[in-house]
């Protein structure tokens, strides 16, 4: 049976756990198709839209972006099973945007650390910007989004390489594309309600017969094409503190909410789909707590009780974690939720962050499942260049590492309704 789509439609490639689609899809924005190359992190993905958007679990994603770029026959099929499936003709230029995030592994601080010392030009996620061209190329959205880490802006391909060079390449290849305007913009999720600092690189596309006017500046903000910042970001006492469970075992879990939402943010969060409100006793997923030793547990509770300072006699060179603060204080939030929860010390207890606490930090509501591995470590999440190893284990922390905010998602996806119109 075939469903008329009456919202704005969508396409989101390098999805990842679907972060920036959720944001998008709150924005009342409609995904028509998506591709990730991780199987745990598109089981994500489908798994949270299987009720209402149950069109992608079928012929609707894609793993691989090479795969596409490589099929001469890939988008006159797209359009005609698109067309097939919603009863309505979907057409090269009736898409309103396609958003994407290509790996980004190569330009990161971790990801730099990581590479093994081999050039950026050498690892092939580093160049998938081109392929989100070619597709952007084919399907003419009216407008498009690529949003990526802020290591991108000043990265070089190869050690002798110019400062910059990097982004000048994404720039450049996707100001070719006939028929756009081009702005970009590093953002930072926390001027747009979001509980950590989390600076990215976006770079937005609009179809020129949409721009109204543009400045010439390349600031994507003051060019209207992204939103200005809102602030409104939450202390982390509001968002976290109806999971704290005092009985809390080390290395086991908390299945139910022990506590009622105490604050609007909460109550936001743990609201469903339908509306409903998850209440005190209500089923809770992914509050499990890892596993630390005594010695661990001791360091952190000092930390906790000495605000964040580390006693001389408990100090070891790797032992590298902050801990959060309840509040923000005048600074705002100054942390950036990345692929390591570890890193973190929990503002009240003697532990690491939940997988559960870990995504409030990123904005996922708490019916947001994940799928795949807790987490993992070595060579399975970073993989070995030197060693043509690209294949790399996404575990649920780090596909939320990896996500963007949905509340970032939602506030772009906002602003972009207005310039469509």
């Amino acid at each position: 049976m075939s469903l008329t789509i009456n919202n704005p439609k969508f396409i989101d490639l390098f999805a990842g756990c679907g972060g920036l689609s959720l944001g998008l899809e709150q924005a009342g924005f409609f995904p028509l198709f998506v591709n990730e190359l991780n199987s745990d992190a598109m089981e994500t993905y489908l798994r949270n839209r299987d009720a209402e958007f149950p069109h992608l679990r079928g012929r609707f994603h894609s793993n691989d972006i090479k795969s596409i770029v490589s099929d001469e026959g890939f988008f006159q099929r797209l359009f005609g099973d698109l067309s097939a499936q919603f009863g309505q003709s979907i057409q090269a230029g009736d898409i309103d945007l396609v958003s994407g995030g290509p790996p980004c592994q190569g330009f990161s601080g971790i990801g730099i650390r990581r590479s093994y010392s081999v050039d950026k030009n050498q690892l092939p996620s580093n160049h998938l910007f081109q392929d989100m061209a070619y597709f952007i190329h084919h399907v003419r959205p009216k407008v498009f989004l690529f949003e990526n880490v802020e290591g991108l802006l000043t990265s070089r391909w190869t050690k002798e390489g110019t400062k910059g060079e990097a982004f000048k390449d994404v720039l450049n290849t996707f100001r070719s594309l006939e028929g756009y305007t081009v702005r970009y913009k590093l953002v930072r999720a926390r001027d747009y309600a979001v509980p950590q600092n989390r600076p990215r690189v976006l770079l937005i596309g609009v179809r020129n017969d949409l721009v109204k006017s543009a400045m010439a500046d390349d600031d994507a903000v003051l060019a209207g094409f992204l939103p200005a910042p809102i602030g409104m970001y939450p202390d982390l006492i509001d968002v976290l503190s109806d999971l704290i469970d005092p009985a809390f075992e080390n290395g086991g879990h908390t299945t139910k909410y022990v506590n009622s939402a105490k604050s609007n943010w909460q109550k936001e969060i743990r609201t469903l789909p339908s509306g409903q409100l998850l209440q005190k006793g209500s089923r809770l997923t992914e509050q499990e707590y890892s596993k630390h030793s005594p010695t661990v547990r001791a360091r952190f509770q000092a930390m906790i009780e000495n605000g964040g300072i580390i006693p001389p006699e408990m100090r070891t060179k790797k032992f590298a974690q902050r801990l959060l603060p309840e509040k923000w204080g005048n600074k705002g939030p100054s942390i950036t939720a990345c692929s390591l929860a570890d890193d973190f010390v929990h503002f009240a207890q003697a532990r690491s962050l939940t997988v559960r606490e870990w995504a409030r930090l990123q904005t996922f509501p708490d019916w947001y499942e994940f799928a795949g591995k807790r987490t993992t470590g070595g060579i399975r999440r970073a993989g070995n260049p030197r060693e043509n190893i690209f294949d790399r284990e996404v575990p649920k922390y780090t596909q939320i590492g990896n996500a963007v905010p949905p509340r970032l998602g939602l506030e772009v996806g906002k602003h972009i309704l207005r310039i469509l119109g």
